[in-house]
């Protein structure tokens, strides 16, 4: 098992018991975890920011590329539904978006 950074695992909780703005769908946390993708509270940070800025311009449906990840999400329910690895990212073609944040 890999040691996991003490922030991730209270970024983790956070996410598990919802306290966070944004939610994450059980997929996308499985996701997280299956491949090793952690996250800080500064990306949570950013990935607030780039749901505001989706919603402003009327996205309902968001690829949202950060660093090395990607999330899909459902901007009017504040959901992340899926992550990506970078490896995923590769040759990969996303549907059933309707715009893409880069942050």
């Amino acid at each position: 098992s890999v040691k996991r950074d003490k922030s991730f695992d209270q970024v983790l909780e956070s996410i598990k018991k919802r306290e966070l703005e944004i939610k994450f769908s059980k997929h996308a946390v499985e996701r997280l975890n299956n491949r090793d993708m952690d996250l800080n509270m500064d990306e949570i940070y950013r990935l607030n920011n780039a749901f505001q800025k989706a919603k402003s311009k009327g996205v309902k449906d968001a690829l949202i590329i950060m660093d090395d990840k990607a999330f899909i999400a459902n901007i009017n329910n504040n959901v992340i539904v899926t992550t990506i690895n970078k490896e995923q990212l590769k040759d990969n073609v996303f549907t059933n978006i309707d715009g893409a944040v880069i942050i």
